[in-house]
């Protein structure tokens, strides 16, 4: 046995940090799941509207058990649940106020967009219409659900079989019914038998076109035009018109369009302002409701003291209720603090873009903030900020530099957006090389290597120069 002293981690502690990293729309999300487990939590809004059985509850005797208030207040609330199931309820006017508010959640619903079908739904819609042998149709199921997100079978009929103990000739016929249904090219092998199924299908083909796709498909796709030319003893134009047609009649990714679910907007955690030329913060709290603790339950913590294990029970409910509340305000004044120190430090970007992005680390926003690095991780993972140039991730400010001939430090961020104005603007004929990039770059004042060049240049989704050149 042995005496020591170890830093642990309360509940509460984890609780706040959880909630520190939550986005928004999650948090929003926690709170909806807080109120529902919790019943001593309840919105702000509902805590200051008065409680029409009040004046009764003032005139029972003192007395009166606990148990009996509770059966009252699940009586009216049953009694509340009854009248809005009531018939005459459904079929009133919208005239009133309540009427308006239901016509809203009945249009908000209407106009609701409906889950996104996904390509297996899609497919086995069409083969439930088509094929009556059920064997058949098991096997055309697991083919189905083994397409990838493009609509491709990685497995051959005879893999099909083994893994589902069945005869060749059925997974052959359930694999070429995959390959007749909409879209065209699901069920294909490659990129190449996907192309050639479309083209298939087609009723009028340039016989370039076909011969591309069958014998200089990678050619193509590394942009070696003149190598085309010389191998297949047409023009580049030819090769040129030949491809427009490819890609004009052609989906390389015929499964991609399915189960892409409607986009998300993006709902900033803080807003940043110009005031009289100075920049204020003012962290957001979107649609996330003001939380309190329940004035009737906690009413109820006096009337058990009698009771040890109900009253136990009570205070440990009040008490994770004001935990969490607790860690909603350390939440946003954690966010807040962050945010202001960031926009402090990034002055020049709010007011003239990101070439004045300047280089900056979490630890010293920690320090400055006094709280440790992982808190301002936390505190910026997943949240948003908008700012007079746009709504950019948090972490986005985050980034090492580069010295520049002028003595400043240059941000990765500030390099990267340079380098993509180098490559829009160069000659499309001759396009810059990665050494030529780190020579531009050179006349800047900024100086990296090659390597780096090639690395930037990949994280922007920037081709090499063979495959950006125009021919």
């Amino acid at each position: 046995m042995r005496a020591e002293q170890r830093l642990v981690q309360s509940p509460q502690m984890i609780q706040a940090m959880q909630v520190l990293q939550l986005p928004l729309m999650e948090l929003k999300d926690q709170i909806e799941q807080e109120l529902q487990e919790n019943v001593f939590l309840e919105r702000k809004d509902e805590a200051d509207r008065p409680d029409p059985g009040a004046a009764a509850a003032d005139a029972q005797p003192a007395e009166t058990p606990y148990e009996d208030r509770l059966q009252r207040e699940f009586a009216t609330e049953i009694e509340q649940l009854e009248s809005r199931n009531d018939s005459s309820w459904r079929n009133r006017s919208g005239s009133g106020a309540g009427g308006e508010e239901e016509d809203k959640k009945l249009e908000a619903l209407a106009n609701t967009p409906g889950r996104a079908t996904s390509l297996a739904d899609h497919l086995m819609t069409q083969v439930r219409t088509q094929e009556k042998d059920e064997a058949l149709i098991r096997v055309i199921e697991h083919v189905v659900f083994s397409l990838d997100e493009d609509g491709r079978l990685a497995d051959s009929p005879e893999q099909v079989a083994q893994q589902l103990l069945a005869p060749i000739p059925l997974a052959e016929e359930a694999v070429q019914v995959v390959r007749d249904l909409e879209p065209v090219g699901v069920g294909a092998r490659d990129l190449r038998d996907c192309l050639l199924m479309q083209l298939d299908h087609l009723t009028y083909v340039p016989a370039l076109t076909r011969r591309l796709v069958e014998e200089h498909l990678d050619d193509l796709a590394m942009n070696k035009l003149p190598k085309i030319a010389k191998e297949s003893g047409a023009t580049i134009d030819a090769i040129k018109e030949a491809w427009e047609f490819l890609k004009l009649h052609c989906n390389p990714h015929p499964g991609a369009e399915f189960g892409a679910g409607p986009a998300s907007g993006v709902v900033p955690d803080v807003v940043v302002e110009e005031v009289d030329g100075r920049f204020e913060v003012k962290s957001q709290r979107g649609t996330l409701p003001d939380l309190a603790i329940s004035g009737v339950y906690r009413s109820l913590l006096q009337e058990a003291k009698n009771d040890p294990k109900v009253y136990e029970y009570l205070r440990r409910k009040i008490d994770a209720a004001k935990w969490f509340i607790e860690a909603l305000h350390q939440r946003q004044n954690t966010i807040e603090r962050v945010a202001t120190e960031v926009v402090r430090r990034q002055e020049g970007f709010l007011r003239h873009g990101v070439q004045h992005l300047k280089p900056m680390k979490m630890q010293d926003i920690a320090d400055a903030v006094r709280v440790h690095i992982s808190t301002v991780s936390r505190a910026t993972s997943g949240k948003y900020i908008q700012t007079p140039q746009g709504v950019f991730d948090m972490k986005r400010f985050f980034s090492s530099g580069t010295m520049s001939d002028a003595g400043d430090m240059v941000s990765q961020q500030a390099i990267k957006d340079t380098l993509k104005g180098i490559v829009e603007t160069e000659d499309k004929d001759h396009p810059l090389s990665d050494d030529d990039l780190v020579s531009e770059l050179g006349k800047r004042g900024v100086h990296v290597a090659r390597r780096t060049i090639t690395k930037y240049r990949k994280a922007l989704g920037i081709a090499s120069s063979t495959r950006r050149r125009h021919f």
